[in-house]
C-alpha cells in the first residue's frame, strides 16, 4: 500500500508539472511556438542559450538571429504557409532558423541530414520548399540530386557557397535584428502548420509528418515540465535536431526554462563523458541505443565525474537501465514513450525499470490510449463476434490505439501530407460505431499495476511454428550472450515453411563464439523463438536517430548469395553450422528441415 502511495504521489508531481505547462494549448489560439519562445527570450536576454563547438549564444542573441532569419524570408518574398527546408547537421543556427521562420508563418521542413540520392530528392520533393538552406557539410549531396527535382529550389549556404548557392550568412549581417511587423501573424493560430517532421524510414522511404504550433507547443512546453530544468540546468543535446526527440523535447526542455543546451554536432560515445564534465551538464536527452552504445564503452574517468541529474527520452532497453542508473550513478531516468506523428504520450515519472510509461488505475478513464488485443495473421486488431476491438487484459501485448479528437489537443492527429498515408494510420468503429483511433503500429502490454512495456513493431512480431516471435524480446536474449555487441532481429521465409523463421545479424566481439550463443539460446528461449539463421556484420545499419534498419537485412534473407559476412543456421541438434552453397540448397528444398 505504501509503495502504490509513493508511486502515484511521484506520478501524480510529474504529471502536474507537465499539464501545468500545457495548459492553454489550443488550435484556435493565436498564441503560437514563436510567441513561448519569444516571452523566454525576453525573460532571460543575458542568459546563455546555446553552446556549440566554442561559440555560445545568450537568449537575446538567439532571439536577434531568429529576427534575421524571419526578415531573410520577408524580403525574400515568402508567405505564411511556403516552405524552406533545412538540410542541415547540428549547428548554433539550426533552432533560430526554423524558430525566425515561424515568426512570419514559413513552414520548415527539417531533412535529415545524412540522407543522399534518392531518399534525399523524395524528402525534398515532398517538401515543395521555395529555398533550401545547406552548409559545407551537406551541400554535396543537395547539389548530386538537383537534377533528380522537378522543380530546382533557390539554396542557400552558412558557410562558403558553392556555384548557384547564395551566401545567407553574408545576406543575414545585413538584415536587421528587430522583431518583424506584428501585422505578419494577422490570422494565424497554433492550428498552422509550423515544422515538417519525417518519419525515420526504417522500412521504406520517409513520410512528411505535419507538425503545427498546437503539436510542437505540446512538445516543448511538455518536456519544460516533465524535466523539471530550471535556469540554472545544462542540457546535454547530442541527439539530430531534426528529429522530434532532441529537436523539440530536448530544446523545450530547456529553452523554455532559461536553460542552456549544450550541443553537440553528432553522438560520440568516446566523447561523450568527457563533454558532459567539462560542460557542467546536469541531464541530456537520449535515444535507447544512445545509452546502449554508452554502456558498452571501456569504463571512462568522467563516467561518475559529473553533475547529471537526469537523463530523458525513449527507448531504454531494460538491460541497459541497470547500466545507467548504477554503473554511471545517474540519480533519475524519465523514460517516455510516443511518436512524432500519434497522438499517445506516456511517461514513467517514478523511474520503474523498464517501463516506458505508466497509467494509474485513477486516471484510466481519462487517458486516450487503449492497448487492444492483436491478431499476428492478419497483422491487424482483433475485433469481436460485433465487429468491435477488444481491449487486451493485464499481461496481455496488444496494439496501442489513440483516440482521435478533433476537440482535444492532444487527441489530434494531423498526419502527414500524404493523405492517403494519414488515413492508412486511423482505426475506425474500434470501440463505437463511427468512432476513429490512431495505429501507433507499436505492441505494447500492461501489467496489473499500470506500468505499460515496448513488446515489438507490428510487423516485426512474426509467427514461426505456430508462435508468435517478438524480435524485441529476442534480441533481449541475444544482447546478454557473451560477446554479442549489437543484435537485430527479424523474420525471413523459408521455401515450403509457414510463416517465417528467425534470424539474427550481429556485431560481436572477440570474446564471442557461436557454441556459447547456441548454449544460451537454449537456456533462455523457448524453442520457436530461437533464430534458425544467423549473420555476423562489423556493422548494422542504423537511422540518423539509432533505429536499426531491417528492410534490407530481409531482402537479403539467408541466401550466402546474397550475404557475404559469414552465415549460420540452426541444426537439429541445437548448434550452428556454416551455411554455404550446399547448405542453403539443401535447406531451401527441404533436404534440411529447420
Amino acid at each position: 500500500m505504501i509503495a502504490t502511495l509513493k508511486r502515484d504521489l511521484q506520478f501524480a508531481s510529474g504529471l502536474f508539472r507537465t499539464m501545468g505547462r500545457v495548459r492553454g494549448i489550443h488550435p484556435s489560439n493565436p498564441r503560437r511556438i514563436c510567441d513561448d519562445l519569444e516571452a523566454a527570450a525576453a525573460r532571460w536576454s543575458d542568459r546563455e542559450a546555446l553552446r556549440f563547438e566554442g561559440r555560445s549564444l545568450s537568449y537575446g542573441q538567439m532571439e536577434a538571429l531568429a529576427n534575421r532569419f524571419a526578415r531573410w524570408a520577408l524580403e525574400g518574398g515568402l508567405r505564411p504557409g511556403d516552405r524552406v527546408a533545412i538540410f542541415l547537421p547540428n549547428r548554433i543556427e539550426y533552432l533560430p532558423a526554423w524558430y525566425g521562420l515561424s515568426k512570419v508563418g514559413v513552414v520548415a521542413a527539417l531533412i535529415n541530414n545524412q540522407l543522399t540520392g534518392k531518399a534525399l530528392a523524395h524528402c525534398l520533393g515532398l517538401s515543395e520548399a521555395l529555398e533550401v538552406i545547406v552548409d559545407a557539410e551537406t551541400s554535396p549531396a543537395l547539389q548530386d540530386v538537383l537534377g533528380d527535382l522537378e522543380r530546382v529550389p533557390r539554396l542557400w549556404s552558412l558557410d562558403s557557397p558553392l556555384p548557384g548557392e547564395g551566401d545567407l550568412t553574408a545576406v543575414l549581417e545585413g538584415l536587421s535584428e528587430a522583431p518583424p511587423p506584428p501585422s505578419v501573424r494577422d490570422g494565424l493560430t497554433a492550428a498552422d502548420t509550423a515544422l515538417l517532421i519525417y518519419t525515420s524510414g526504417t522500412t521504406g522511404l520517409p513520410k512528411a509528418a505535419r507538425m503545427t504550433h498546437v503539436r510542437v507547443q505540446l512538445y516543448m512546453r511538455g518536456f519544460a515540465g516533465a524535466t523539471g530544468a530550471r535556469p540554472k540546468d545544462r542540457i546535454y543535446v547530442a541527439l539530430p535536431l531534426y528529429h522530434a526527440t532532441g529537436g523539440l523535447c530536448g530544446m523545450g526542455a530547456a529553452l523554455l526554462n532559461g536553460a542552456c543546451v549544450v550541443l553537440k554536432r553528432r553522438f560520440s560515445a568516446s566523447q561523450f563523458w568527457e563533454d558532459v564534465r567539462r560542460e557542467g551538464c546536469t541531464q541530456f536527452v537520449y535515444i535507447g541505443e544512445l545509452c546502449r552504445y554508452l554502456a558498452n564503452q571501456p569504463p571512462h574517468p568522467d563516467e561518475r565525474r559529473h553533475s547529471l541529474r537526469l537523463a530523458f527520452g525513449n527507448g531504454l532497453r531494460p538491460d541497459v537501465w541497470p547500466a545507467v542508473v548504477d554503473r554511471f550513478g545517474l540519480p533519475s531516468v524519465l523514460e517516455f514513450y510516443g511518436s512524432t506523428e500519434g497522438n499517445v504520450s506516456l511517461f514513467n515519472f517514478d523511474g520503474h525499470p523498464g517501463a516506458i510509461g505508466r497509467i494509474p488505475g485513477f486516471l484510466r478513464r481519462r487517458f486516450n490510449g487503449r492497448i487492444v488485443r492483436f491478431d499476428y495473421e492478419a497483422e491487424a486488431p482483433l475485433r469481436g463476434p460485433d465487429g468491435l476491438c477488444i481491449e487486451a487484459a493485464p499481461g496481455e501485448a496488444g496494439e496501442c490505439l489513440g483516440r482521435i479528437d478533433s476537440a482535444d489537443p492532444r487527441a489530434q492527429f494531423t498526419g502527414y501530407l500524404d493523405p492517403v498515408a494519414s488515413e492508412k494510420k486511423v482505426l475506425r468503429d474500434v470501440f463505437a460505431p463511427g468512432d476513429a483511433w490512431f495505429r501507433t503500429g507499436d505492441l505494447l502490454r500492461q501489467d496489473a499495476d499500470g506500468y505499460v512495456y515496448f513488446v515489438d513493431r507490428v510487423g516485426d512480431t512474426f509467427r514461426w511454428k505456430g508462435e508468435n516471435v517478438s524480435t524485441a524480446e529476442v534480441a533481449l536474449c541475444l544482447h546478454g550472450a557473451p560477446g554479442v555487441v549489437e543484435a537485430n532481429v527479424y523474420g525471413v521465409s523459408v521455401p515450403g515453411a509457414d510463416g517465417r523463421a528467425g534470424m539474427a545479424a550481429l556485431v560481436t566481439g572477440p570474446d564471442f563464439d557461436i557454441d556459447m550463443l547456441a548454449s544460451r539460446i537454449a537456456a533462455d528461449l523457448p524453442e520457436y523463438a530461437r533464430p534458425a539463421f544467423v549473420r555476423l556484420e562489423p556493422e548494422l545499419a542504423v537511422t540518423g536517430t539509432f533505429k536499426q534498419r531491417k528492410a534490407d537485412l530481409v531482402a537479403d534473407g539467408f541466401d550466402p548469395g546474397r550475404v557475404t559476412a559469414p552465415l549460420f543456421y540452426r541444426a537439429a541438434d541445437g548448434g550452428y553450422r556454416a551455411l554455404d552453397a550446399t547448405a542453403y540448397a539443401a535447406i531451401t528444398s527441404g533436404q534440411i528441415r529447420l
